[in-house]
């Protein structure tokens, strides 16, 4: 055995004896550490209601369709601002867009240009009354949710709910464990917001055919309730 091999085995040795030190110098696995989780849930009438209106031209000039889209939306915005309120009745016009329409050849055979304007706010009654007077432009869709206001309070009490029942329920399987008591070790807290596609919660949309308005005739208005879910998970050290 020449000393080149011998360097290598006591290197081997003295690394076999370092990892069985380290190995027996792990900290033990804790006891009595109990993993829970506890929910809450709670429901909110939903307070803030978005309209999406379109408009749509074709022709064969595309500065025509363009000047067509901008009457359009121009005479919505005049009727729009008349009820405009921050908070209440807010606008945003997601621009105009204009583009080719191709033939089977490949050539152009015309244009075809879209543009939408977005009304929304806490003031369901204006906006609904709105999408009856608005009439150079189409309802594309409704939706309804939470306003940040209400989702921030409703989170903060469901929030409140749930830790509270993670702390009970700790509590009451330390008791049945043999134990006097608890303490935290680790905890998660999530809060997310279900959807409903029958009644209309956090984030649910209703769906309307892109149709024009009766002069005058108001969209119906049915909000339905957002719904807030809060999970608090993590482990406590029985004591």
């Amino acid at each position: 055995m020449n000393s080149s091999f011998r360097r290598r085995a006591g290197s081997a040795l003295i690394l076999g004896f370092a990892a069985c030190a380290a190995a027996g110098a792990a900290e033990p696995v804790p006891q009595g550490v109990l993993q829970l989780s506890a929910t809450a849930t709670q429901e909110a009438p939903q307070d803030w209601m978005r309209l999406q209106l379109q408009v749509t031209r074709e022709g064969a000039d595309p500065v025509a369709v363009q000047s067509q889209l901008k009457q359009a939306l121009d005479a919505a915005l005049a009727e729009a601002r008349k009820v405009a309120k921050p908070g209440q009745v807010e606008l945003q016009t997601n621009g105009m867009s204009v583009s080719p329409r191709y033939g089977q050849k490949g050539t152009i055979t015309g244009w075809q240009g879209r543009g939408e304007l977005l009304v929304e706010g806490r003031d369901m009654a204006a906006i609904s009354q709105l999408s009856g007077k608005v009439g150079s432009m189409t309802v594309g869709q409704i939706s309804y949710s939470l306003s940040r206001e209400a989702r921030e309070k409703l989170e903060a009490d469901v929030t409140a709910q749930a830790i509270a029942r993670f702390r009970a329920r700790a509590a009451d399987q330390a008791k049945l464990f043999g134990y006097a008591g608890f303490e935290l070790r680790e905890v998660s807290v999530n809060s997310d917001a279900s959807t409903e596609s029958v009644q209309p919660s956090f984030r649910a949309k209703a769906m309307l055919a892109a149709a024009p308005m009766a002069d005058g005739v108001p969209m119906p208005v049915e909000a339905g309730k957002g719904t807030v879910t809060t999970t608090v998970s993590g482990s406590v050290q029985l004591k």
